[in-house]
């Protein structure tokens, strides 16, 4: 079996019931060639700027994937031989990476990390056979020789995918230079926009909190001494993004909380955080109050403000003070957003200028809590799912939860959510294959017209992303 031909099935996601499936592929063939709009995620922009050849299989396909690693060392691999937190892997341990993921593979029957590689493997590097450890070596090679083709460069790879927009994920700080390259390019075929990322700015527990806000200062121009000054500097940053085609926020903490404190208590917190005497409280108390402040900034500035919480980041100390940040410690837990987001959507949740995109990891939030806001709240959209329950199944339960009360038009369409650039295509094309799947059981349970179904088909792709995240505003 190991070395079994590997074809993909056309008809891979779609309904299993033969009159639903054959709905399901006349819709996905509206939405399939559709351009790709990545609204969210974490792309390096210098891949594109410096268009240089991936330097080998491990580096593309496993190093930077933290949805492959954190298998892996669940299984008791060590991250270290996976080229994490190593830099450039020589020859012959980027090969014995790669032959432990050949070892493990079994292991990832069933997962979205499969099957995505898998698309990659047949469709993007045109490969027929399975992973496994007799076939691991002649696949790298194969991958490898590929690699090294200008077809397989960034560059090129970003036209084959059809991406028309790519987001990136950026410190309030940065110059943005090379986005500003790829912007005036002229062979760059799509665009690549930055997102204004502010959160470690705002968690005034940090021990860096001082040096972080005089950074910020220094890159706007404005004395951040005071909060007056750092609430001038973070909205001077917001709209040099904004100038330079930014058309969202992002932000991720632990709650969603969004209570506003009087300007003289955020002051004097403030001052508290700067010189490092904040205590627990006073700083989860500062950082709602400053997560409220973006909010009003959105309803002037018109980015959109993106939230995804609850995490609790880099769960594993002794892995994050070896690896670092991004290597699989990041652990779901609850959200309530209900109360969380009361105080910001009683401020600004009825003003025309602001909209926000609600992300969870928590599924039972969507029918419960999102939904619910997002079909009332004309600033609220409810978003796809992403990183952990970014899987066939839980995209399926997503559209069952939410299309009852907000149908498809208050959704964010797909959001791909990642480092692994060749996934990219793989994970649209999965999510249009489950929004088939999805359409086709209304409309052969007579609860959709096939009309209406197609329409949806038409526009949700790329048309639902540009208008939720306002990509045709002329910025």
């Amino acid at each position: 079996m190991s070395n079994e031909a590997y074809v993909p099935r056309p008809d891979r996601l779609l309904p299993a019931e033969p009159a639903t499936r054959e709905i399901a592929r006349t819709l996905y063939e509206r939405m399939r060639d559709q351009p790709i709009v990545s609204p969210h995620g974490h792309v390096d922009p210098r891949l594109l700027l410096d268009d240089e050849p991936f330097r080998d299989p491990t580096s593309l396909f496993i190093t930077p994937d933290h949805y492959v690693n954190r298998l892996m060392v669940a299984r008791g691999v060590d991250l270290a031989d996976l080229g994490v937190g190593r830099g450039p892997l020589g020859e012959a341990d980027s090969r014995k990476a790669w032959r432990l993921l050949a070892e493990h593979w079994h292991a990832y029957a069933g997962t979205p990390s499969r099957y995505w590689m898998e698309h990659e493997f047949h469709e993007v590097f045109g490969l027929d056979t399975v992973l496994s450890p007799a076939t691991a070596d002649a696949m790298y090679d194969q991958i490898a020789a590929k690699l090294a083709e200008p077809a397989f460069r960034p560059r090129a790879l970003f036209e084959q995918f059809r991406i028309q927009v790519l987001a990136t994920t950026d410190d309030p700080v940065d110059d943005l230079v090379a986005h500003d390259a790829l912007a005036a390019d002229p062979d760059v075929t799509g665009r690549v926009i930055p997102t204004f990322r502010p959160d470690k700015y705002l968690e005034a527990g940090r021990e860096d909190f001082r040096e972080l806000t005089e950074a910020l200062g220094a890159a706007a121009g404005v004395d951040t001494g005071d909060y007056s000054g750092f609430t001038e500097a973070m909205r001077a940053r917001r709209l040099y993004f904004r100038e330079h085609g930014a058309v969202s926020t992002d932000h991720a903490h632990r709650d969603v909380g969004t209570r506003r404190l009087s300007e003289a208590e955020a002051s004097r917190l403030y001052a508290e955080a700067r010189d490092g005497r904040i205590d627990v409280l006073g700083a989860t108390a500062l950082r709602r109050h400053l997560l409220a402040d973006q909010a009003r900034m959105a309803a002037d500035d018109g980015l959109v403000m993106t939230i995804h919480p609850a995490v609790h980041r880099n769960h594993h100390r002794g892995m994050f003070e070896r690896f670092g940040a991004d290597v699989g410690f990041d652990i779901p837990h609850t959200v309530d957003y209900v109360d969380g987001i009361a105080p910001m959507l009683n401020d600004v949740g009825m003003d025309p200028g602001f909209r926000t995109v609600l992300f969870t990891i928590d599924e039972t939030v969507f029918s419960r809590e999102i939904a619910p806001l997002a079909g009332v709240y004309p600033s609220v959209y409810a978003g796809a799912p992403w990183w952990f329950i970014d899987a066939p199944d839980a995209i399926l339960r997503y559209r069952r939860a939410v299309s009852e009360t907000i149908g498809y038009s208050r959704t964010s369409g797909f959001i791909d959510d990642t480092r692994a650039f060749c996934s990219i295509p793989a994970r649209h094309d999965m999510a249009r294959r489950m929004d088939a799947h999805h359409l086709a059981g209304l409309v052969a349970e007579h609860r959709m017209r096939i009309e209406d179904a197609a329409a949806i088909a038409d526009t949700l792709p790329d048309q639902q992303p540009r208008e939720v995240f306002k990509l045709e505003e002329g910025r």
